[in-house]
């Protein structure tokens, strides 16, 4: 507490009076958005505006032997068809590397397809055109040429020498390798009494947001300036890529992010058609719109999770859990995904894998390989749902070996609560986590005797039920050490400037962006609450380069710990400055006022002595009133990045209560629990919300969501009636608790939460499912559980 008043009353900024943090309040932005006033890209028209569209390569490899678009040119309302060699003098390619990624490689990728498409879905021309539907129409004039090459679909065999090299001149299909080894694996495993091993199977998916991707780019030649809209969680991240490979300067290029209907890390990309739109415009000095339909944002939108895992667990008989031993490989596409690339997700898996645990002792290996499909990169939870599966699959089938309830085994397992600081083999460190005081939260929300009993009495009668159970740790608040110190320009910082305007309200500039999560919302409640301010009275202005202080935009769960403690610094100094302007006027003390709903009050009684409106209006009209030499300061600007710690990390676990249809292989959910730990809760409403969402994301993978490919390459489930999502009526009741561990590495002692629900939903359901079908002596380690799954396990099929 800096603020001498604060000093005076003895209160954290966090406890003042009236106070908005910890509260559920409303969104500002919900009257807005629930009046059908929200403004996405794909609502704006500018004048001149132009759409494109983009003729996209049928085959999964083939070489582009000629495009005759002559037909198309002649059609009334084509302004341009332009192919990848055209716009490649607009537009320089790029590399999808990070330098402490040590070995990854990366062929360099065009905004357009120059000479081959590696994956169906590629853009190997662009038409441009008066409307949407004449440059579809146009597109189906062009014609071009393929040579169909052989693909290489299968990641399992991407490495074999009889498999064709996509990129020649890379030498190998193998993008990136990563080793680990800690401690004394070999011997832990000799000295255990039982060696369990499995192979986990993860199925290829995306994030099906609700608003299909959509960029308008508007080049002004008077200006020289590229201006863009963009539904993206990192303006100033593109806005420096966009200038990059442009050949501008940063200042000639400005990002502004309005509403975005859902993220969940697929808008954290740089995408080759949302390039290539940007250097339309340019090319042709006019603004220039797309917007990907469905059958699109299927084969262009990233994918993730596309996993197999060899692994293995040794575990004593008194239930010490001694070792762990990963072999993991990936597919990713035919390039890495640029910035930010596409070995991060593996790279996580090592790191996350037996987290929990306080073994000492573990081995990994992780292959990312390319391959003919769409690429794959960061989508929600990022390498935490496939890590949290095969640690807690690995840990419930230990306990099954030996005959050990699963709860048990996790408590002679899990780090204690008074450990900290500690660190994981992985080289990760800990600050404070509470794995144990979730576990007996859980314990009590879901009365686990009761539904064991349950479990029990109802298998009598030929109904399977299960309980799964899933510890999970969380990457958020990331520093410098994701991104920075790889060399991408992607700011770990955030930064906000808050001002008190002549009426006497707050504005406040954020460099976090919105999504849905509730930006807009911690950042008003946390400027409030300091500033002593309604909500009502906070403008909350972000997704704007040319207005908004630089920083890194909201991913991995990093807004409310990062750009939340940039607002409430910023905000304590301009708190300080306007007791001083007050201290002034009243000829007063700075120590002895306070702001309370709109006023400075005094400390003693609580009396009003003036208002912020009147205050301002004397501030910005009659400073000629004020004492000699006094020069008021009502803007404070603050940035903020973690410094003590990597990331700050979070925990929490999760349970599932189903039952399986062991005859015709469904799975019907229950009940579904959460406990989690995000440190100070900001607005418990959003973070519960958050946490549910994430859920629904995670039981969407274990159960429904599989992007399937055959094996030419070919995405045979692009639509919405055959790529299943989890629906509201599939859904369970999804309880939540919490612990609060605030994490000191800031004073307002936010973690994170938007991915905590994800990471360890499917590995719950998953052991749910292998606990229900235990008297069957079956196992499943492989996900989406499809009745397909469950009865090929049950022998039926």
């Amino acid at each position: 507490m800096n603020d001498s008043s604060e000093k005076q009353s003895g209160l954290s900024v966090l406890d003042r009076p009236n106070s908005y943090i910890g509260k559920t309040v409303p969104r500002p932005n919900l009257g807005r958005l629930m009046q059908g006033r929200g403004q996405y890209v794909s609502d704006m028209v500018l004048p001149r505006m132009a759409h494109v569209v983009f003729l996209r390569s049928p085959y999964a490899h083939a070489r582009i032997l000629k495009i005759d678009a002559t037909e198309a040119k002649a059609m009334p309302g084509v302004i341009a068809v332009v192919t990848g060699a055209e716009l490649a003098k607009v537009i320089t390619p790029w590399v999808g590397v990070l330098s402490h990624l040590k070995g990854l490689k990366s062929a360099p990728q065009h905004a357009i397809a120059t000479d081959r498409a590696c994956w169906q879905g590629e853009a190997v021309a662009a038409i441009v055109a008066t409307g949407r539907a004449l440059a579809e129409d146009a597109a189906e004039l062009v014609s071009v040429d393929y040579e169909e090459l052989v693909p290489v679909t299968d990641m399992r065999t991407a490495l074999d020498p009889e498999t064709p090299v996509i990129h020649p001149e890379l030498g190998d299909n193998l993008a990136f390798e990563r080793n680990l080894d800690a401690g004394a694996v070999d011997q832990a495993f000799k000295d255990s009494d039982e060696v369990v091993e499995a192979k986990f199977v993860f199925g290829r998916h995306t994030g099906v947001t609700l608003e299909p991707r959509a960029v308008l780019a508007d080049w002004n030649s008077g200006e020289e300036r590229l201006t863009v809209y963009l539904g993206t969680q990192a303006p100033h991240m593109v806005q420096n890529i966009a200038a990059m490979h442009l050949g501008l300067d940063e200042a000639q290029v400005r990002v502004v992010c309005k509403d975005v209907g859902g993220s969940f890390g697929i808008k954290v990309h740089i995408y080759a058609d949302e390039m290539a739109t940007l250097a339309l415009s340019k090319l042709l000095r006019r603004p220039v719109k797309f917007v990907a339909d469905r059958v699109e944002s299927f084969n262009t939108d990233i994918h993730a999770r596309d996993h197999v895992c060899k692994a293995r667990i040794g575990v004593s008989k008194n239930g010490t859990i001694n070792a762990f031993e990963i072999d993991d490989v990936t597919g990713i596409g035919p390039y890495s995904m640029y910035p930010r690339t596409s070995a991060i997700e593996a790279n996580q898996v090592i790191n996350l894998v037996g987290g929990p645990y306080t073994t000492q002792n573990y081995r990994a290996r992780t292959r990312v390989v390319f391959q003919n499909k769409n690429v794959t990169c960061q989508y929600r939870g990022v390498g935490h749902p496939i890590a949290c599966s095969i640690t807690e699959g690995l840990v419930d089938l230990a306990a099954q070996r030996i005959g050990m309830d699963p709860i048990e085994i996790r408590r002679r397992n899990l780090i204690r609560d008074d450990a900290y600081p500690c660190g994981s083999p992985s080289g990760l460190k800990f600050e404070a986590l509470s794995h144990h005081a979730s576990l007996d939260k859980l314990i009590a929300m879901m009365n686990y005797d009761a539904l064991r009993a349950e479990q029990a009495e109802l298998r009598k009668r030929g109904i399977y039920r299960g309980i799964g159970i899933a510890s999970f740790i969380e990457v958020t608040n990331p520093s410098a050490a994701f991104y920075g110190v790889g060399g991408a320009r992607i700011s770990s910082q955030d930064g906000v400037a808050v001002r008190l305007d002549a009426t006497g309200r707050v504005i406040c500039q954020t460099s976090i962006t919105e999504q849905g999560q509730g930006s807009e919302s911690l950042t008003a409640q946390i400027v409030g609450s300091v500033l002593g301010v309604s909500m009502g009275r906070v403008r909350v202005i972000l997704g704007d380069t040319d207005n908004t202080p630089y920083g890194g935009g909201t991913w991995a769960s990093r807004g409310a710990g990062i750009g939340g403690e940039a607002a409430l610094q910023a905000a304590k100094v301009l708190r300080k400055n306007i007791l001083d302007v007050a201290a002034a006027i009243l000829q007063a003390k700075p120590h002895d006022l306070d702001i309370i709903d709109n006023a400075v009050v005094d400390v003693q009684g609580g009396q009003q002595r003036i208002e912020l409106h009147e205050l301002a209006r004397v501030v910005y009209f009659r400073p000629d009133t004020l004492p000699p030499g006094f020069q008021p300061e009502l803007m404070a600007t603050r940035h903020f990045v973690p410094r003590e710690y990597p990331f700050a990390f979070t925990n929490g676990i999760q349970a599932s209560w189903l039952e399986v249809d062991t005859q015709a292989g469904f799975i019907k959910l229950l009940k579904h629990w959460v406990v989690e730990d995000c440190g100070t809760i900001i607005n418990p409403q959003l973070v519960d919300e958050q946490i549910r969402g994430g859920v629904v994301q995670g039981l969407g993978a274990a159960l429904y969501e599989h992007c399937i490919y055959d094996e030419r390459g070919q995405l045979t489930n692009a639509n919405m009636a055959d790529y299943l999502v989890p629906m509201s009526g599939e859904m369970p009741d999804i309880d939540v608790g919490h612990i609060v561990s605030p994490t000191l590495d800031g004073e307002l002692g936010a973690k994170g939460a938007g991915e905590a629900g994800t990471a360890a939903a499917a590995a719950a359901v998953t052991n749910a499912v292998n606990d229900a079908l235990s008297p069957f002596n079956v196992t499943v380690t492989e996900i989406p559980l499809t009745p397909r799954v469950i009865l090929t396990a049950l022998g039926r099929i």
